[in-house]
Formats: structure tokens, C-alpha cells, sequence
């Protein structure tokens, strides 16, 4: 089966509705990438849940429709455009080849090696380091990979503070795909929660931690009510957005134990002062590192 894919460039206004219009024209697939990618002017957009960015578009955007070899491509462009009220735009062609498309799709995901010892690796791949932590973990629909600066900062914190002398316990709440809780068990932690509001990132983090041998309670946020009403842990960490992190506060810091330790991703490195303030009156937070704009903030509940 060959396909053919119609590519077409348009401003950020157009993007989505042309994207729309070109599925119902008889496009099988539409999807939409900033059509200054490579260049000085490329624009990075990150979209994590809770932030999704308003158009998944860009000032210049290229909309590429796949369609079959045989289609008529010039009427969908027409077709689509009409729907939406605007000129035919000028397109262009690229032939699709075929291809083993599980394996093509897998090559783009490599092993990814964090702080001093942890390693992300596929499924599909040998890890790099038999020596070192290794988190078998592939992409999926939860959030956390390893991939994000956020999810980064909070895995190296994580290593650097979890692997002490006494048994500790680990909060980490908005898990995502349970990378973070993951980490925290194989550093040695004796007990890790992980709470999120999804419950497909729930299902997802119980299959990732079970795949990597790590005993992990999850909960919903209801569920994590009833279930420890009144527990408290060594570490809590949370690795969501500044304004979600900034009204759980009061909740986040009643589940830090005295003389724990809270981390907080999630956070724009203008936003950190915002985030800082909105905990002050029970914990004092600075920010422990910065990479690429974003910051994880840290600090210690007194004894």
C-alpha cells in the first residue's frame, strides 16, 4: 500500500480549521508541524497535560495530509479550503514509501540517560548500562518520559537525596506514567505513593512499575483521601504547573513529615518566586536548578 502526503503551508489562523477541513475532504491523517522546524526561527511548543498550548500550530504552519496514491489531490485542497473560506492554497507533493512503520517509530525513541546513573530504555533496546538504574519504559498516553526538562530535574533531585541510611517514604503526586515514584523505589526507598487525576495515567503507572519490578501504590485523589488520611512521607515530590501547584499547597505541605523534604517541577523559571510565595508559611523553598527555562524549587520542613 503506498499513500501520497499533501503539504500545505498556512498561518497559524488557518491551521487548524484547514486541518479539520482536509479529514473531511478525504485526507486519512492531518497533522500540523511548524514549518520554520530546523531553523533559527523553529518554535518549540511543549504540551503537558494541564497545559496544552490553545492551537497545536505555529506563526507558519505546515499542515501535511496523508492520503492514498490514487486520490485526487487537488480536490481535497479545493474542498477544504472552500469549507473553510479561504483561497486554494498552493501545495505540494511528497510520496510516502513503504515501510516497517513499528520500526520506524521505535528508532526515534533511544535510551535516555539522566543524572549520574538512571536510564529510560525502550522496550526495544539493550540498556547502555547494566550497572546503573535502568527503567524500562516505553511512550505512551501518560505523561513522563524522561524526555521533559521537569521530569528530568526531579529524577536527578531524586538521586542525588532519596538514597540515605533509614527507610524512607515518597509521595509522588501527579505521577504520569509513575517515573518518578519508579525512580524513587529503585533508589531504595521503602514505601512510594504515586496519586494522579487521570485514570488512564493510574492504569498506565501500575503496568510500568510492574513491568520494572516496583511495589507501588496508586490512587486517584479520592482514593489517596480514604486510603492514608493521615499519612505523612519523608519526600514528597510534584512535578505538575505552577498553578495547580500553588493552590495544593496547603495539601502537598500537610503530607510532608517533620524534617521531610518537598520538591516542586512544573515551574517556569519567571514563575518560581510566584510558587515560592504561595509556600512560604510552611515551608521556605529556593530553586535547586534550571534547565532550558524551567526550575525545580526545593526545601525542608522544619524538625
Amino acid at each position: 500500500m503506498s499513500w501520497t502526503e499533501i503539504v500545505v503551508e498556512v498561518a497559524l489562523t488557518h491551521a487548524e480549521a484547514l486541518s479539520d477541513a482536509l479529514m473531511d475532504a478525504g485526507a486519512l491523517s492531518v497533522s500540523v508541524e511548524d514549518a520554520d522546524l530546523g531553523t533559527d526561527a523553529e518554535q518549540p511548543l511543549f504540551g503537558e497535560p494541564g497545559m496544552e498550548p490553545k492551537e497545536a500550530a505555529w506563526e507558519r504552519s505546515r499542515v501535511v495530509a496523508l492520503a492514498d496514491v490514487d486520490a485526487d489531490f487537488a480536490a481535497i485542497v479545493t474542498a477544504a479550503a472552500k469549507a473553510c473560506g479561504i483561497a486554494t492554497p498552493p501545495y505540494s507533493l511528497r510520496t510516502v514509501a513503504n515501510q516497517d512503520w513499528v520500526r520506524l517509530t521505535q528508532s526515534q525513541f533511544e535510551p535516555i540517560h539522566i543524572g549520574k546513573n538512571i536510564w529510560v530504555v525502550p522496550s526495544w533496546h539493550d540498556a547502555p548500562d547494566a550497572n546503573g538504574l535502568i527503567l524500562e519504559l516505553d511512550p505512551g498516553l501518560a505523561f513522563g518520559t524522561g524526555s521533559h526538562p521537569t521530569t528530568r530535574l526531579c529524577m536527578e533531585w531524586l538521586e542525588l537525596n532519596v538514597p540515605l541510611q533509614k527507610p524512607q517514604s515518597v509521595l509522588d503526586y501527579g505521577c504520569g506514567s509513575g517515573i518518578l515514584a519508579m525512580v524513587a523505589k529503585k533508589l531504595g526507598a521503602a514505601s512510594v505513593v504515586g496519586v494522579d487525576i487521570d485514570p488512564q495515567a493510574i492504569e498506565s503507572a501500575r503496568s510500568n512499575s510492574e513491568r520494572n519490578h516496583c511495589s507501588i501504590d496508586y490512587y486517584l485523589p479520592q482514593d489517596f483521601v480514604s486510603h492514608t488520611a493521615d499519612g505523612v512521607f519523608d519526600f514528597v515530590v510534584a512535578n505538575i504547573l505552577s498553578g495547580p501547584l500553588q493552590s495544593m499547597a496547603p495539601m502537598l505541605c500537610a503530607r510532608i513529615a517533620a524534617g521531610g523534604s518537598l520538591t516542586l517541577s512544573g515551574v517556569l523559571a519567571e514563575q518560581a518566586q510566584d510558587v515560592i510565595a504561595a509556600y512560604a508559611q510552611w515551608i521556605p523553598l529556593t530553586v535547586w536548578a534550571e534547565q532550558d527555562g524551567w526550575v525545580a524549587l526545593s526545601g525542608k520542613l522544619s524538625a
